[in-house]
């Protein structure tokens, strides 16, 4: 087996590459062997193996993620005065709002606002203006 050092940045050479490849292909004629540091892997450990990977995809896919969102100083006083943890409160606030059709049917968009042209669009109740 070839070891390749790199320092930071560097990058091996096309002929150590090439002997890695070798060797890799050549290793992919054998079989596996299994001793007591490696054992082969009982069917009990393939499932909690298939299992621990579909947990972590599906973490991966429900990853919370950062976004940037203009709120008015009242708004983020109120979110704030409800201490520790006040940006997962807001966070299940707006993923509940975002699910109920009737909340959403409440909210109605100011027509004459454009997301794209206009710094503070504005969503307002229907009914409040």
């Amino acid at each position: 087996m070839t070891t390749i050092i790199l320092k930071a940045g560097q990058k091996p050479t096309k002929e150590e590459l090439a002997r890695a490849r070798l060797e890799h292909e050549e290793a992919l004629k054998h079989e596996p062997v299994f001793d007591d540091d490696c054992p082969e892997s009982t069917p009990k450990a393939l499932a909690e193996f298939a299992a621990m990977a579909r947990e972590l995809r599906y973490k991966q896919r429900n990853a919370k993620r950062s976004v940037s969102v203009r709120l008015s100083s009242e708004c983020i006083e109120q979110y704030k005065s409800l201490g520790r943890g006040y940006t997962g409160i807001m966070a299940d606030i707006l993923s509940f709002a975002v699910q109920d059709p009737d909340i959403l049917r409440k909210v109605k968009f100011d027509s004459s606002s454009t997301h794209s042209g206009d710094r503070h669009p504005e969503a307002r109740l229907a009914g409040q203006r």
